[in-house]
């Protein structure tokens, strides 16, 4: 049996980042935390492309232009949607999420969906620092496993 095991070297690799700007305060957090761990998986500084936008509800359709121009390996979606007192909360966690799917399967690119759902602003800080590292490490793994899937 052939098996393809994690891969965790990011040289070489483009990755595009889209962050909601809504959340500023948080997306930039997420921002800084996967840039470090990009940087440490070997991710060249001048290989990393960040793209904000509005707001969550934005980042599918930064997602699928980025995905579009073919110059990414896999791309990170950052953001909170944090839980007011409307149903405003689910039809943008849903919406965003759904489409988010929806570009990394139509163009075949990996995309580590990071944005948030959380109940209130503390959920949503305590968060940042493991999904952005995840985030990142599942950017580099997945597009290393694309590569190794396409020989």
């Amino acid at each position: 049996m052939n098996t393809i095991l994690p891969n965790l070297n990011g040289a070489g690799l483009k990755i595009g980042i889209v962050q909601a700007r809504f959340t500023n305060e948080i997306g930039s957090a997420m921002v800084q935390v996967a840039h470090q761990k990009l940087l440490e998986l070997g991710v060249a500084d001048e290989n990393i492309t960040l793209a904000t936008v509005a707001g969550a509800l934005e980042v599918p359709l930064a997602l699928q232009n980025m995905a579009a121009s073919e110059e990414y390996d896999a791309l990170i979606a950052f953001g909170a949607v944090i839980r007011g007192e409307t149903y405003h909360f689910e039809l943008v966690a849903n919406e965003s999420g759904a489409a988010i799917t929806r570009v990394g399967l139509d163009f075949n690119i990996p995309i580590a969906n990071a944005i948030l759902t959380t109940e209130n602003d503390e959920q949503a800080h305590v968060r940042i620092q493991e999904k952005a590292t995840d985030a990142a490490i599942v950017a580099v793994e997945m597009a290393n496993l694309l590569l190794a899937l396409s020989e």
